[in-house]
């Protein structure tokens, strides 16, 4: 089994001090790209119909957040992991900056797989770790659309401490998924979002 697909929000000592020397890369003089290990791949995947909560409070059926005109990236974290999910939303975080200085339209999509205890109150909190912009949404509802929509993108792996680092990007609706799966940079993210050519 590759590296990048075996557990990360496990509480183990080194499994944390694998992840915290990764963040340390990201700020140090090394570049992301040599310490990058990701999968990238197309698939298509059938839009689940359920409904999530935003944030903000806001009810809504996930297709209506999905398809709102925007390009969209999406990954699945939860509030309390202490490991992999801190790592994926920096990367959204600086994926976030670099788009909106390029002057992109986009909409990044943040999925709780801990909707039990991810409240709209917890998620505004964690949105605020990150400064999470207008263009970056957070979502929680109940734990069967949760599990649904993690099954329907082919991201569920038992339960919240066996989850993998994920990110999916789609440029308009009916257009196939690029799944980058590992550790990937935001200077990747954004060469594939760009790729896409969602703004042209």
């Amino acid at each position: 089994m590759n590296t990048f697909k075996q557990n990360f929000c496990m509480s183990s000592k080194s499994w944390l001090l694998i992840v915290v020397t990764i963040l340390g890369l990201a700020f140090s003089n090394w570049s992301w790209a040599e310490s990058a290990q990701f999968e990238r791949s197309e698939d298509n995947y059938k839009i689940p119909d359920v409904n999530v909560v935003r944030q903000d409070g806001y009810k809504s059926a996930f297709v209506k957040e999905l398809d709102d005109g925007r390009p969209v990236l999406l990954n699945f974290v939860f509030v309390s992991c202490s490991a992999i999910c801190p790592m994926l939303s920096h990367v959204f975080s600086k994926v976030q900056e670099k788009l909106t200085k390029e002057g992109q339209k986009f909409h990044l999509m943040t999925i709780s797989i801990d909707p039990e205890n991810d409240t709209p109150a917890s998620l505004t909190e964690y949105a605020k770790k990150f400064a999470a912009g207008e263009n970056w949404s957070f979502y929680t509802g109940t734990r069967e659309a949760s599990l649904t929509l993690q099954k329907a993108f082919k991201a569920y792996r038992g339960d919240k401490m066996n989850h993998a680092s994920l990110i999916l990007m789609r440029s308009i609706p009916g257009k196939s998924w690029v799944r980058l799966e590992g550790f990937v940079s935001p200077d990747e993210v954004v060469r594939e979002f760009n790729a896409l050519g969602a703004n042209k």
